[in-house]
């Protein structure tokens, strides 16, 4: 049995689903997966999904504090 990828039912309550905003958006990889995972915690696997959210802020914080030193640099 193939799952529905075309549309899970965990972002089905949204006008507009993460991926559409995201791609249309141009949004950045690490962000995109942050908007990603909060927005479906809470339908899909709560605090599970946070943590994974968190793994990809922790890295855009490194990314920009190491983007922002080399500016200075």
């Amino acid at each position: 049995m193939i799952k529905n990828t075309e549309q899970p039912s965990y972002y089905s309550r949204f006008p507009i689903q993460p991926i559409d905003f995201i791609s249309a958006n141009k949004i950045d990889f690490l962000v995109g997966n942050v908007i990603k995972y909060v927005c479906r915690y809470d339908a899909k696997n709560g605090v599970e999904d946070l943590k994974k959210a968190k793994v990809y802020l922790e890295k855009l914080i490194e990314r920009t504090e190491q983007e922002a030193k080399e500016w200075t640099a």
